[in-house]
């Protein structure tokens, strides 16, 4: 059972990667539909006996398979556009996260608030506690609260980033002099990790990110305490 879990999505934490896991199972029940019917046919080509020498066109069935593949990219297309309307969209947000990607480090900052910056940096493996994740952990996660609409600005210091939680369904690039932006809202509380996913140098597999969704409450008290 575990090799099949791998082979899918993260389990989502926000209502767009609700959406766009729903996305993905449309498009790969139309492909199954697809590759059954095409096999199909294929097949019962190899067995048949049927055969007409003076066949030289045929228009009807060219315009039928002309016809049925563009209406079965409307199927694909209006929600695809749908979803990338709504990855765009940045809905009032009620917190500000600024990321700047380093070679090898993240550095954060809480535009809301004062003197709240801090750097994340892998966890060594030599110095991770047992319940740690190798190569996962950081030793400053990002804190941020549940149920809030959250919109990060996302730039990189010397080359190009990439900023990604698959189990929020963002990934933005932090590129140099470019201020990028998305926004996410997370639904329930844990933690989320994610990796750079941008070819980024010899250390590019060493700086990964972590989230942690708290309640507003203990949000706000972190706030106070720093």
């Amino acid at each position: 059972m575990s090799t099949w879990s791998n082979l899918g999505l993260q389990d989502s934490a926000s209502p767009l990667m609700e959406q766009l896991t729903f996305f993905h199972d449309h498009t790969l029940l139309i492909l199954i539909m697809i590759t059954i019917l095409v096999g199909y046919l294929m097949f019962m080509l190899f067995l048949n006996s049927f055969i007409n020498r003076f066949l030289l066109h045929g228009q009807m069935i060219e315009m039928i398979w002309t016809i049925l593949p563009a209406i079965i990219l409307f199927f694909i297309a209006f929600p695809s556009l749908r979803l990338l309307y709504l990855l765009d969209e940045i809905n009032e947000p009620s917190l500000t996260l600024k990321t700047i990607g380093h070679q090898w480090y993240w550095s954060y900052e809480y535009s809301d608030f004062n003197n709240i910056e801090f750097d994340s940096y892998m966890i060594p493996t030599n110095e991770l506690l047992n319940s740690g994740f190798r190569l996962l952990d950081v030793d400053n996660r990002v804190i941020l609260p549940m149920n809030s609409q959250i919109r990060i600005l996302i730039t990189a210091a010397d080359v190009i980033h990439s900023w990604t939680i698959p189990a929020l369904g963002v990934k933005v690039d932090g590129t140099p002099g470019r201020l990028n932006q998305t926004n996410f809202f997370i639904n329930r509380p844990g933690l989320f990790y994610g990796q750079c996913s941008e070819i980024c140098g010899a250390n590019h597999s060493f700086m990964p990110i972590v989230v942690e969704s708290i309640p507003v409450y203990y949000f706000v008290e972190w706030v106070s305490s720093n």
